[in-house]
């Protein structure tokens, strides 16, 4: 695993409220689009930022905690 300096984390996220299987309203999506800002001379390609964002993703408590579709949308 590489160490990387992170400056900077921006997240544009956007919930979806719709009704569940119950007819309940619930947010039942989540589209985030993180932009992540590397400390100078930090060079991160395309390829290795997605599987960070991948591997993140499937770290994530929040994720791993709750019914609601989440899906990673990259920015950088």
């Amino acid at each position: 695993r590489k160490r990387l300096t992170v400056d900077a984390y921006i997240d544009d996220a956007v919930g979806h409220l719709e009704k569940n299987e119950a007819g309940k309203l619930a947010i039942m999506r989540v589209d985030l689009r993180p932009r992540v800002v590397f400390a100078r001379g930090v060079d991160v390609d395309a390829a290795a930022l997605e599987k960070m964002h991948h591997r993140a993703h499937e770290e994530c408590f929040i994720a791993n905690s709750v019914k609601t579709q989440i899906t990673v949308h990259p920015q950088n």
